[in-house]
């Protein structure tokens, strides 16, 4: 056994020693976290399921020592502030903010010092100033950032080598995304690309008016933006998609699933159980200013096949070999 191991061993054995202790010591109090999602939807998606599934098995079960209080804004960001203020009247050992910086701003509302947990999938909270650095948070949020301020230009990059012939493409933005908004429109500048945005104000969204805009502004893809108000529409979206015979990028496989032709991003449901993990550290003690932020550490291109066949687009041999999920 080198000595390394032996480390190892010795660890995993001091572990299975205290793990009974911690496991009475959570049975024995009551944890509380609030949870605010965009919509009613957010919590009941396979990923925030992931996300309870998780903190069970790292010994926070709902029900038994754990209470999860679910607030969301209706899918409406002007809503947020009311449900922080209703918030504010309960005292957490944690909030979970999942989605816009919008949605994080209410959770910062909702309480003067309980530790955050965010998975900041629609913005990059360095670039917003929610947290000093990734390495150092330097306050009381702490989490997971989907690295928005470079992977919208990296899925504009892949529609058009698979759609080598593109010339105008159709965008769906709202108030929510607009620093994805600036980064694609720049990209475009810079591939020769001309974006017609869709900027969507407020729900419930009109998505089949906005379609005839992009079918007559003769668009030949359509770039749907991360956002949390489009979520629950994106079986809408996709089919409409398809009526309009548009090949449609978005930034997770869920929306290849309902028949989107290509996604590229971060697995949905690994983030989230992460975001469990985080959370627990910090139920157990762990100082947000002092817990890293982290990021994906891989990405995953997804295509749906019979989506392709249908709008009859040939994917290129380039990007068949890297593919990482195939719909058909």
């Amino acid at each position: 056994m080198t000595r390394m191991s032996r480390r190892r061993f010795a660890a995993a054995l001091a572990l299975a020693a205290i793990a009974p202790r911690l496991a009475r010591a959570q049975a024995g109090r009551q944890y509380r976290i609030g949870w605010i999602g965009t919509s009613a939807a957010t919590h009941k998606e396979p990923y925030a399921l992931a996300f309870v599934q998780r903190l069970g098995e790292l010994g926070f079960v709902e029900g038994r020592n754990l209470v999860i209080e679910r607030h969301h804004a209706s899918n409406r960001v002007e809503n947020f502030p009311a449900v922080a203020a209703m918030m504010a009247k309960t005292r957490y050992d944690a909030l979970f903010a999942t989605g816009s910086e919008a949605n994080l701003a209410a959770t910062i509302q909702a309480s003067r010092d309980a530790p955050i947990v965010v998975i900041a999938v629609d913005f990059d909270p360095v670039a917003t100033g929610d947290v000093a650095s990734l390495a150092r948070p330097g306050g009381r949020v702490t989490g997971i950032t989907a690295q928005q301020s470079t992977l919208p230009a990296k899925r504009l990059e892949l529609l058009k080598e698979m759609l080598p012939k593109a010339r105008r493409v159709g965008v769906f933005s709202n108030e929510q995304t607009q620093g994805q908004l600036s980064l694609v429109q720049g990209t475009a500048r810079r591939m020769g690309l001309e974006v017609h945005v869709i900027d969507f104000r407020r729900p419930p969204f009109d998505f089949a008016a906005a379609f005839e805009d992009v079918v007559r502004q003769k668009c030949d893809a359509l770039f749907v933006l991360g956002s949390a108000q489009f979520v629950s529409a994106r079986r809408e979206i996709t089919q409409l998609a398809l009526k309009s015979r548009l090949p449609s990028v978005f930034h997770n496989s869920q929306w290849v699933e309902a028949g989107g032709l290509m996604s590229y991003g971060f697995n949905f449901a690994s983030m989230w159980r992460r975001g469990a993990e985080i959370v627990a550290g910090v139920l157990r003690g762990a100082k947000p200013a002092e817990t890293p932020m982290e990021a994906p550490a891989s990405f995953e291109l997804a295509i749906n096949l019979a989506t392709a066949r249908h709008l009859g687009v040939t994917i290129p041999q380039s990007m068949l070999v890297r593919v990482d999920r195939v719909v058909e």
